[in-house]
C-alpha cells in the first residue's frame, strides 16, 4: 500500500483524469453500468467525490465544513457514510452502498472494492480513549482488497494486499496479503420425523354430559261417548 502523502494541488487538468477514471472503474466493476454517462448515477460516484472535497477541507482545518459535505453525502447516497478524515486511494469502488461506515482514521489503498453494509470502525470509544489523542483507530485496508457485504473490520488492524474478507466476516485481527478470510457457511438441515414439526390442532370443546331420557308413557284412553 503506498504510504500517505500530502495531497498535490488539484489542477483542472487532473481533476478530469480521476473523474474520468473513476467512471470507467465503476464500468469495469459493475456489469449493470454501460456507459460513463449512466456510471454518473451511481451512488459510489457521488461518495467518492464528495470524499475528496470534503477530506480537503478536513486536511486544511475546516472541519465543520468538511463534515457536512459528508453528512449531503449520506443522505443523497442512501446511507454511504464516509468521515473527512478517511484517506482513500485511487480505484476505489462501493457496489450498491446502503449501510457503509468508514470510520476517520481508516486508510484504503489503491483498486479497493468494497459491498454494501461493510463498516470500517473502531472496536469502541471505551477502547480509544486508552489509545491517547491522535492514534489510529480503524483499519489499514491495502490495494486490490475485495471486502464481501456486511462485513465488519474493528479495530487498528491491517488488512494486507489482494486480501479477501468474504460477506458476513467479523475481523478483529490482521490479515496476512493473499489471505482469505470467510465466514461459516450455511447450512441445510433435513428435517426427520423426530424434528418434523407437529402441525397444530385445534382444541376440541369438552361435549356435555347426556341427560336421562324418560321413560315412555302409556297411551291415555279416552271414553267413547
Amino acid at each position: 500500500m503506498s504510504p500517505r502523502r500530502p495531497p498535490r494541488p488539484l489542477t483542472p487538468r487532473r481533476a478530469y483524469r480521476r473523474a474520468v477514471r473513476d467512471l470507467d472503474t465503476v464500468r469495469a466493476r459493475d456489469p449493470s453500468v454501460r456507459s460513463r454517462t449512466e456510471a454518473l448515477l451511481h451512488p459510489a460516484v457521488l461518495a467518492i467525490w464528495s470524499h475528496r472535497v470534503a477530506h480537503r477541507l478536513h486536511r486544511r482545518g475546516l472541519r465543520r465544513t468538511a463534515r457536512l459535505c459528508s453528512v449531503l453525502a449520506r443522505l443523497a447516497t442512501g446511507g454511504i457514510e464516509i468521515h473527512p478524515g478517511a484517506t482513500i486511494g485511487r480505484g476505489f469502488f462501493i457496489d450498491h452502498g446502503a449501510g457503509v461506515v468508514i470510520g476517520e482514521t481508516a486508510v484504503i489503498g489503491d483498486d479497493v472494492t468494497i459491498f454494501h453494509q461493510v463498516t470500517l470502525g473502531s472496536v469502541g470509544w471505551w477502547h480509544d480513549r486508552e489509545r491517547g489523542a491522535g492514534a489510529r483507530r480503524h483499519p489499514r485496508v491495502g490495494n486490490r482488497v475485495v471486502i464481501g457485504a456486511n462485513a465488519s473490520l474493528l479495530g487498528p488492524i491491517t488488512v494486507g494486499d489482494d486480501a479477501v474478507i468474504g460477506a458476513q466476516a467479523l475481523v478483529i485481527d490482521d490479515v496476512a496479503g493473499r489471505a482469505r478470510v470467510l465466514a461459516p457457511l450455511a447450512r441445510a438441515r433435513t428435517r426427520t420425523a423426530a424434528t418434523a414439526p407437529v402441525p397444530a390442532t385445534r382444541p376440541v370443546p369438552p361435549t356435555a354430559p347426556a341427560l336421562p331420557r324418560a321413560a315412555p308413557t302409556a297411551p291415555r284412553s279416552f271414553p267413547v261417548w
